[in-house]
């Protein structure tokens, strides 16, 4: 907690709050003419990141666990010695935090996983464990617990290199993909993603490949006992805890018996399911992790390095590169349709010029999100199995995984087009599709999640593996509100009773302070904007009680320079909520939750949508200071090198279109009054 007070007290002094009362208000109609000026500059600026066929895709950023993984993986393939591991080595040593260790988020704590993995490969590369800096990471490391205290994936991965004994990691058995439905736990009650990363990572359990090293990292070990813990959950929790454990420890013992009778079975069982998922894919599931544990499962299975399928998952791992001169970094995945998806709909909302599917800009977008509508069906149907055919994914190619947050998104974006009369048939179509898979994925809750539709069972949480905090996906309040924003633009009333179940969802999630809790962006700055605009979308007043609270959580937590900004840190600690330095996306959210309240005139508006003004760089894009993207709380976060430019053009434009309609109703006012 000391550390936690730390941050509150630092971050706090960064960003001051504002000094305006809840009731100043300030004319924002001073505004207009530079608002038009910025918003031509960022549709310019977005235009040209345009690529030829009528796409874009922006870096998608995460931590050093990439780059000390990636090694770990050349490592294994015998390429350590190769340029692009010493350069991603040095951006690994650039990365490194001036207290010691590696942490998840720039300006965040030192994370003992990251650090053990960014200290092992740099001491096997080469780096005198007695310089400076290795000297640092050491002390960080054991202050944190050592190895002992990593994550279950760190030290499977140690595992592989002797640098942990196999039977102290958790268990992950290829019996798992033999478990049948009926069975409480089984492989489609876990989330898409920790599905795509434990089924190859039970092949490597089973296998135990090994890899000879020239270092030992055992500086960095601690008694067991006296490794940190993680923080005691509730009852239910413990309990499930104990009994996996439990259940941990028979598998275990089990292995100690020669004789197996399921074990090759399973293990070809595992190999199939994940064959069956590399077509039409950029790799498993087409992210980082499971495309790292498909290379040294395949690899230790007997799969040669020039074989097709393993020297395709090879290549898709060095896709995710972006070498420059002295460094190379890697990316988690691509996020072409989202940004693609987000990219559309922040030009055909700012108001280009002539109607929007005439633009030849916006039409290519068009044309390319059709070509990568899903044809086939995935996993999701094995919990969804009447539901139609269709969606969208993130990355270039991902069939088997088409998600609702990227669907929802694509069909805003289009939907600003559909207006037009001539918008391609097959286009209509392929929207009519989607809509109707959006519509089948919602949860008996009333709410969406990512990928599967009720993937909630709590309990699986406390399995020994599961700490990355990902094993299920439960329904979200951002996932829900851009799923009734698609619905509504879509032409669905928002009378439906799928809808009125989606917002009695949201209501539910409403934090007693007024804000909301958000799964895919940091953190409740993100979920409070989402939860209003849905709101406001499903036709909520949004005067009453609970909108007027969200709205004085809003101003509470505005920073002295008129914006908004929220680290990582709420996530484990929510008194953080709504602290860190203003940033253009951060506060573009703010500025758009303010405005689906009907806020078109007071001073924190003002003074929000002035920080955007003064913010955008010369080339008519904004750049964020802090990470703002979220992929495990507390585990994994992202920087979206998009965000910056999307939300601010999207906010501005809608200050601009909702302030003009409110001077119209006031001369309309005005005008009614004189006659």
């Amino acid at each position: 907690m000391t550390r936690i007070r730390r941050m509150r007290r630092s971050v706090a002094e960064e960003a001051e709050r504002s000094p305006f009362s809840h009731d100043d208000q300030l004319n924002p109609s001073g505004f207009h003419e530079v608002v038009e000026d910025a918003i031509a500059r960022a549709q310019e600026r977005l235009l040209d990141l345009q690529q030829d066929d009528g796409h874009w895709c922006a870096e998608l950023e995460g931590d050093s666990i990439l780059e000390s993984e990636y090694i770990l993986a050349m490592m294994y393939l015998g390429r350590s010695g190769e340029s692009r591991v010493a350069k991603a080595a040095e951006y690994l040593r650039r990365q490194q935090r001036p207290e010691g260790g590696w942490g998840i988020y720039p300006g965040g704590p030192a994370d003992v996983s990251a650090s053990v993995k960014a200290y092992f490969v740099l001491k096997e590369l080469g780096d005198d464990p007695d310089s400076e800096a290795m000297s640092r990471a050491r002390a960080a490391i054991l202050e944190a617990g050592g190895v002992e205290s990593c994550n279950s994936f760190t030290k499977l991965y140690l595992s592989i290199f002797g640098q942990y004994e196999w039977n102290r990691a958790p268990a992950v058995p290829p019996e798992l993909v033999l478990l049948p439905r009926w069975f409480p736990f089984n492989l489609y009650e876990i989330s898409s993603w920790s599905r795509a990363i434990v089924v190859p990572l039970s092949i490597i359990w089973a296998m135990k490949p090994s890899r000879k090293v020239s270092v030992e990292i055992d500086e960095l070990k601690v008694d067991e006992a006296t490794g940190k813990r993680p923080a005691v959950g509730s009852l239910s929790t413990r309990l499930w805890g104990a009994t996996f454990l439990l259940i941990d420890r028979f598998i275990k013992f089990c292995q100690l018996v020669p004789f197996h009778p399921f074990r090759r079975f399973a293990i070809r069982r595992a190999e199939a399911w994940i064959l069956e998922r590399l077509p039409a894919s950029d790799g498993l599931g087409a992210i980082f992790p499971p495309i790292v544990n498909t290379i040294i499962a395949f690899e230790s299975l007997g799969y040669g390095q020039d074989d097709p399928v393993l020297g395709g998952q090879i290549r898709e791992l060095e896709r995710l590169e972006i070498e420059e001169e002295e460094t190379l970094r890697v990316q988690p995945c691509k996020s072409p349709i989202w940004d693609t998806a987000l990219a559309l709909a922040s030009l055909a909302g700012s108001g280009l010029p002539g109607l929007p599917a005439e633009h030849e800009a916006l039409a290519r977008a068009g044309d390319w999100l059709l070509e990568k509508e899903v044809k086939r069906p995935g996993d999701w149907r094995m919990k969804n199995p009447d539901g139609q055919i269709g969606g969208w994914y993130f990355e270039y190619a991902n069939e088997f995984y088409p998600d609702c947050d990227d669907t929802a998104e694509v069909l805003m974006g289009l939907s600003k087009l559909q207006g037009n009369a001539e918008l391609p048939e097959a286009l209509r179509a392929a929207m009519a599709r989607g809509l109707a898979w959006l519509e089948s994925m919602q949860n008996r809750d009333g709410g969406w999640a990512s990928f599967d539709r009720g993937c909630d069972r709590q309990f699986l949480t406390a399995i020994p593996f599961a700490d990355h905090n990902a094993m299920i996906d439960p329904s979200t309040t951002d996932l829900t509100s851009r799923a009734i924003q698609a619905l509504v633009g879509m032409g669905i009333g928002p009378g439906v009773p799928a809808i009125r179940r989606a917002v009695e969802f949201i209501y539910s999630q409403q934090e007693p302070d007024g804000s909301w809790y958000g799964r895919w962006g940091c953190n409740y700055l993100y979920g409070t904007w989402l939860a209003l605009v849905g709101l406001a979308a499903a036709g909520e007043d949004m005067s009453g009680e609970r909108a007027r609270r969200a709205v004085g959580w809003i101003r509470s937590v505005q920073n002295r320079d008129g914006g908004w900004g929220e680290l990582p840190a709420s996530y484990e600690d929510p008194a953080l909520k709504g602290i860190g330095p203003s940033t253009a996306s951060q506060t573009a959210w703010a500025l758009m939750g303010l405005l689906a309240t009907g806020d078109t005139g007071s001073a924190e508006l003002a003074r929000g949508v002035d920080f955007l003004l003064s913010a955008q760089l010369p080339d008519g894009g904004w750049r964020d200071s802090a990470w703002t993207g979220t992929g495990f709380p507390k585990v994994f976060y992202l920087n979206y090198h998009g965000y910056a430019l999307y939300f601010p053009l999207l906010a501005l434009a809608d200050f601009r279109n909702r302030s003009r309609s409110a001077v119209g109703e006031d001369c309309q006012s005005a005008r009614e009054r004189v006659a």
